[in-house]
């Protein structure tokens, strides 16, 4: 492992930490909320590790020759445990936080956004902090490396190996030969959609604050809200549409989206196996729970009923997580399939969590494979999505991915039991940790925070994040004793 070569990286990560935090900066000397000294030191620490990390890497003799593959694994998980430990210390010496665990688990929950919260009234946090936490969702959404590479040179000649580590998906896509002209691009697209959900939501009677910051955490697929009530506290059906649009869009491939917009390919979209596997989940989970509202007297009117299962599958789906209702008191059966969709998540390139679509469509068809060769043993058959064949080394890879994926969530629901939640809380938390949700059931369900939840029980739910984002083998290799090994 050759440090010199991750300092000069962390050097550049530092001072784009610094950077991105000097907006919650400038938020708190707008709004004169008083905590600006939390956020210039911050500012300041970013950049002394910064300097005190370009200083090692120029002592070195060696050359700098790229970066390997070990790391390029190593240095994205730091990066993203440093930018959610630097924001977490400007969190705790606020004091609106009750200590560092929560501190530490409100900005893993931002960055990774998943949207969960351990602040018992959210309209009492300063601006600065709301605003740092929507974007915290922002820049979490699309990656941190991703925009790392998009905006900092050095970071761009070791561009693939750093966003490969990072993002997810069956193989690496690129839009442009270059992998900082891919960033740069999805960037582009990821802002352009900010700005113009924020000005519908401005339109639709939200304030300039609460529209900006609902627009950061609906396109990171985030869900941190500045209101306790989430998007019921606006009583506004025309929001309710415009979020349930836009967080639809969020849950899909980018790099299809961007080719549907503004390279003006919408075939592309529309024929992806995996869009309409992601549209036909969603349209069927939509009626099944409407259904289920209305026969269970929950709701008189079948369009509020039908708005109601919309939101909240659209929601629950794209791991979004904003809420416009307890869907805690909901009938079992909508209860199960919103659980469900807990485990299946977005479109793989996209801002959602969860295991992703892409991925349960490969296990489907390859199931149905298996089931035709107990039935036909001489059959040959391969795995295509559309006119792509699906190599037994990506099927491998999904495979093993499940298997780490359900064990990581049956370890953390039985540490979580062991603390003290009941059965239906812990695993909810770990399935919402795990699948960057937010709302879980039980004591962490829609209503609730994670703010009763133990010091310990935060870490572990927390690390939960980071694994679920980073999709499982970036960081579980690190834990692997023969990585470290030369």
């Amino acid at each position: 492992m050759r440090i010199f070569v991750l300092s000069r990286i962390f050097s550049r990560f530092f001072a784009f930490c610094a950077l991105t935090l000097v907006l919650p900066l400038a938020i708190s000397l707008i709004y004169g909320d008083g905590l600006w000294w939390t956020w210039l030191s911050t500012v300041a620490l970013s950049f002394g590790l910064s300097a005190a990390s370009i200083r090692h890497a120029r002592k070195s003799p060696e050359t700098y020759s790229g970066l390997r593959r070990r790391e390029g694994l190593l240095a994205v998980t730091v990066a993203w445990l440093s930018i959610v430990t630097l924001t977490s210390i400007a969190y705790y010496l606020t004091g609106e936080f009750e200590g560092f665990a929560h501190s530490f688990f409100e900005s893993m929950s931002g960055y990774t956004t998943t949207g969960a919260t351990v602040a018992r009234d959210v309209e009492a946090l300063s601006a600065s902090i709301l605003f740092a936490r929507s974007l915290s969702h922002w820049i979490g959404g699309m990656g941190i490396i991703v925009l790392s590479v998009a905006i900092l040179p050095e970071l761009a000649v070791a561009g693939m190996q750093l966003v490969e580590a990072e993002t997810s998906g069956l193989e690496s896509e690129k839009l442009a030969p270059r992998i900082a002209d891919t960033a740069r691009k999805l960037w582009g697209l990821y802002v352009g959609m900010t700005l113009i959900q924020a000005a519908l939501l401005f339109a639709a009677d939200m304030s300039a604050f609460d529209a900006v910051n609902h627009a950061m955490a609906t396109i990171a697929t985030g869900g941190f809200s500045t209101r306790n009530l989430s998007i019921a506290a606006f009583e506004s059906v025309a929001v309710e549409l415009i979020i349930i649009v836009f967080m639809f869009l969020s849950g899909l491939n980018f790099i299809l989206l961007f080719r549907a917009t503004i390279g003006r390919e919408p075939k592309r979209l529309i024929q992806s196996p995996e869009v309409r596997l992601y549209s036909l989940l969603m349209l069927i989970s939509t009626v099944m729970i409407a259904a289920s509202l209305i026969f269970s007297g929950r709701h008189d009117g079948v369009l509020e009923a039908v708005l109601d299962a919309s939101f909240q599958t659209v929601s629950i789906m794209t791991t979004t997580g904003f809420g416009t209702t307890d869907f805690d008191q909901w009938p079992s059966f909508a209860k199960l399939i919103l659980l469900g969709l807990m485990f299946i998540g977005g479109c793989a390139g996209s801002t959602a969590g969860g295991s992703k679509v892409v991925r349960l469509y490969v296990v489907a068809k390859h199931a149905g494979i298996q089931m035709n060769r107990i039935i036909r043993p001489k059959l040959v058959q391969t795995l295509r999505m559309g006119k792509k064949l699906v190599s037994r080394e990506i099927i491998e890879s999904v495979l093993g991915f499940y298997l780490l994926y359900f064990i990581a969530i049956l370890v953390a629901s039985l540490v979580l039991a062991a603390t003290g939640l009941d059965i239906i809380s812990a695993f909810t938390a770990a399935i919402s940790a795990m699948n960057s949700i937010g709302p879980g059931l039980g004591q962490v369900g829609p209503s609730q925070t994670f703010s009763d939840l133990s010091s310990f029980g935060l870490y572990v739910l927390s690390f939960c994040m980071l694994l679920g984002r980073l999709e499982i083998y970036t960081l579980l290799v690190l834990l692997v004793p023969r990585f470290w090994q030369r």
